[in-house]
């Protein structure tokens, strides 16, 4: 048995969806599927808060339009008028219990962690069902599962859950295995399951993956497949580079840097709960499901160059903490990051030096960042300094901090290039070197370090 996730680039249009049905169809017996929203549903969901608490007549709109994107899939897919029918009742159910929550909201004034976890997992909720019924009507025996009905247990934690899996596994047993059949196909909504408490938590944007893996190593599946759009990891992104080639196997560090460092082909934590029970993932094309694709394992083949792929992200910013003597001041460290994670907002890395510290943002949370900080009293800093307009370069692969050579090598070719680095940071992985520089040099940094590493074909 495989557990297979289908991401929301996948679920884009009716036509799309039709070759995903195919897809499902001839591949799927006997397996389990994690499902995504469909394009764009999520981000949908998250808007309508806002629009919800300013205006209570905006819910029937909100609900209007779920209801007709989801309709015309259906109307377009459904075969059988007893399946649509069928999907016809339990789009309103489902909508019905939407609604309330919009409805609550709007009465609150507030929109709280355990609501905003809450309204956004019904994408996932959606299309799980509409799949659900589309299959059915080919006379596929077919049956979707909810996390908190099967038992996908979290640690509570709002907006970024961890799952129990010891007690997940233990739960799948009872509610998922007997269900399991050889021909028939499971489908379960990712990017959520449910505390002990019984409350809605999801696993943060992008989570459906973390569900995936999450499914697989509680129901010990003998791989986890990742339906995207795309063959899988490449040796940097073909946008910006002419010549890239396919990565065929990744470890799981490799694969879990360049999912933190820029590559979206695989979310960060996917391989988390499969590293535990040493379970491969794969990754597979839609649009080209014969090719092998990317293997994510625990070993892989170590390159003569050591480099797998040149990584990079653009949604970055260094927030600058000047301070005198902060290299010898004890505490002010952790004051400071304290008061940033305590505000929301996760710091990808730290640098220090004797007079400031360097927190490494994604984009949109310098100024809360810095919003945070100026709240200390008293100030353990100078001045605060946020710098943006800059890219993070990441070059990945095992055994980067045991061959000689390898730093050197990439930083001549980015300084042959004519390109400035304006930080370094080097040993904390030991697949992983990356620094940043000027956006305006990305393209230039990139082409230079993919060719001293890479020969185009």
């Amino acid at each position: 048995m495989k557990v297979i996730k289908i991401g929301g680039g996948c679920l884009n249009g009716k036509k799309t969806i039709a070759r995903i049905i195919d897809l499902i169809a001839q591949r799927g017996r006997g397996d389990i599927f994690v499902v995504s929203a469909l394009n764009g549903i999520t981000d949908f969901l998250i808007a309508s808060m806002d629009a919800a608490l300013e205006d209570e007549a905006n819910i029937a709109k909100i609900i209007s339009r779920l209801k007709a994107r989801h309709d015309l899939v259906a109307r377009h897919l459904i075969r059988r008028p007893k399946e649509a029918k069928g999907f016809s009742q339990d789009l309103a159910k489902t909508l019905s219990k939407l609604e309330r929550l919009y409805y609550g909201l709007n009465f609150t004034g507030k929109i709280s962690p355990r609501l905003r976890d809450a309204i956004v997992s019904f994408g996932e909720r959606f299309s799980a069902q509409l799949l659900t019924a589309i299959l059915s009507s080919r006379g596929i025996p077919t049956s979707y599962h909810m996390p908190q009905q099967i038992g996908m247990l979290t640690d509570g934690k709002f907006g970024d859950a961890t799952a129990n899996i010891p007690a997940t596994a233990r739960n799948f047993k009872t509610n998922l295995a007997p269900v399991l059949g050889s021909k028939k196909i499971l489908l379960i909504p990712g990017f959520f399951g449910v505390s002990k408490n019984g409350d809605i938590t999801t696993f943060g944007r992008g989570g459906s993956d973390y569900s995936a893996a999450v499914v697989a190593a509680a129901m010990k599946a003998e791989i986890l497949e990742i339906w995207k759009d795309v063959d899988g990891f490449m040796s940097a992104d073909p946008k910006l580079v002419p010549c890239t080639e396919l990565i065929p196997i990744l470890s799981y560090e490799e694969a879990s840097e360049l999912a933190y460092f820029g590559a979206r082909i695989l979310h960060p934590r996917c391989v988390e709960p499969v590293r535990t029970r040493k379970l491969n993932i794969t990754i597979k094309n839609t649009l080209n499901p014969d090719v092998k694709g990317s293997l994510i394992t625990a070993r892989s083949p170590r390159l003569k160059t050591v480099i797998k792929s040149v990584a990079h992200d653009c949604n970055i910013g260094i927030l600058k903490v000047h301070a005198a003597g902060v290299g010898a001041r004890p505490g002010i460290l952790a004051e400071v990051a304290t008061c940033i994670t305590n505000n929301g907002i996760n710091i990808k890395a730290v640098v220090t030096s004797q007079t400031c510290i360097s927190l490494l943002l994604a984009g949109e949370d310098l100024t809360p960042g810095a919003a945070a900080l100026k709240t200390l009293k008293p100030k353990p800093f100078r001045r605060l300094e946020p710098v943006e307009d800059i890219a993070l370069i990441c070059i990945v692969g095992e055994g980067l901090l045991r061959q000689k050579g390898i730093a050197a090598n990439c930083f001549a070719a980015v300084a042959e290039a004519g390109v400035n680095v304006e930080m370094i940071s080097f040993g904390p992985s030991r697949a992983a070197l990356y620094f940043l520089t000027k956006k305006s040099n990305l393209k230039k940094a990139v082409n230079a370090i993919h060719g001293r590493f890479f020969t185009c074909s």
